[in-house]
């Protein structure tokens, strides 16, 4: 393909469009338990990615549970995800993802969009990540354009759950992965200056319920098995097992009753930080070590409920040569990439759990995400839909073979 020609592509790129677009889609809001606003979400985004070929589809999520304070499983509904597939017979092809949730609930004070400076927009969701699904949507009408769309086939997944975790998603996630020999996630750069992330810990919840034995605090205190107590004493245990590659987040304990009866029930929830997958294993026989103890000194009943949901993603060989592309494709753009470590999880940990390469931060420029001066660097929009569309160029003509 002539260079003229792919030039002419990126260069179509109307950034006044990208903006106006990402403003409309903000101004939904889609926290991951508002399934009105991610419905409307999602029939704006299918509208939206109708201009490409294939085939939009909305999936239902998967079922998914959690513990509720009286240590019930529950059921947690989730939104429809969706997903374009184009191209599904070609011999190459590539996976892009991204999510239309937020963190920002209904409730939550930060709901408007307000300019800081010329190019500064703050507002939610503005760069995690409705402007990624806009570098997604027009990044790939920019690819569809160069010549070299018939050498490449993908599919886009844009979740609704990916900041509890992507549980609902995770199969689809897998699913999709499979058989690609690349994917690009579109969270936003890890840094304002275009930053990626490069390896990544990985992350695990968990909720213990802790069954004792109640009895009067002033007659039989003895005769009582003190859930509070077992639970407060594994959540130090737990504590103690963080170290330099691990870390452990006993974050709350439910439970209790009056203060004159001893608590038969409690549930204690953690969050784990493994950096590598050596860790999450040892952290896994510690944790049911740690378990069998308790039940026998506090002779008490624990049921575990989680575990990891984002393993963590090392950056091997054939995931370096991607990034590396990124990076030769940003300089021929006049974009300087680099890349570090982070300690954040994304549904890029979930695609390189799959065994394929993922660059997962090619979202646009922004900052102060999960928090209300969470902005988007607005001339990052094209920038950064030129380097995707570039990318692929790239991967059509088979620099990844």
């Amino acid at each position: 393909m002539k260079r003229n020609t792919l030039s002419a592509s990126l260069d179509a790129i109307d950034q006044n469009a990208m903006l106006e677009q990402v403003q409309a889609w903000a101004a939904i809001n889609t926290g991951t338990a508002n399934l009105t606003g991610l419905a409307k979400q999602a029939e704006a985004l299918a509208q939206a990615f109708a201009v490409l070929p294939g085939e939009i589809e909305l999936v239902d999520p998967a079922p998914v549970s959690a513990i509720n304070t009286a240590g019930e499983e529950v059921p947690i509904a989730h939104g429809r995800h969706l997903v374009l597939r184009v191209r599904p017979g070609a011999n190459r092809r590539v996976l892009l993802t991204g999510h239309m949730d937020t963190v920002f609930p209904q409730e939550h004070p930060f709901q408007q969009q307000r300019w800081l400076d010329e190019q500064t927009l703050n507002g939610p969701g503005l760069a995690d990540m409705k402007g990624g699904l806009c570098v997604i949507l027009h990044a790939l009408m920019a690819f569809e354009r160069t010549g070299m769309a018939d050498s490449l086939g993908y599919d886009v997944l844009v979740n609704s759950d990916e900041e509890t975790g992507s549980l609902s998603s995770a199969p689809l996630i897998a699913q999709l992965a499979a058989g690609k020999i690349a994917a690009l996630t579109y969270e936003p750069s890890a840094l304002p200056d275009g930053t990626l992330a490069h390896a990544r810990g990985g992350s695990g919840n968990y909720s213990v319920t802790v069954t004792g034995k109640s009895a009067h605090a002033g007659r039989n205190p003895q005769d009582g098995r003190n859930a509070i107590v077992a639970a407060a004493d594994l959540a130090m245990r737990l504590k103690a097992l963080s170290h330099a590659d691990l870390s452990v987040n006993p974050a709350r304990i439910d439970g209790g009753s009056a203060n004159n009866v001893v608590p038969d029930h409690a549930v204690l929830r953690f969050n784990i930080r493994p950096k590598g997958t050596a860790a999450a294993e040892q952290f896994d026989s510690d944790f049911k070590a740690l378990i069998r103890a308790i039940e026998t000194n506090h002779e008490v009943a624990l049921h575990v409920h989680g575990g990891i949901t984002r393993p963590p993603k090392a950056v091997d060989d054939r995931a370096q040569r991607l990034f590396d592309l990124v990076r030769d494709c940003g300089a021929e753009l006049g974009q300087k990439i680099g890349w570090q470590s982070s300690g954040g999880v994304c549904d890029g940990n979930n695609i390189a759990a799959c065994g394929v390469p993922v660059v997962d931060t090619m979202g646009v420029r922004g900052g102060a995400i999960h928090s209300a001066d969470e902005f988007l660097i607005v001339p990052s929009l094209s920038e950064r839909a030129a380097l995707s569309a570039l990318v692929l160029q790239r991967i059509a003509s088979g620099e990844l073979n």
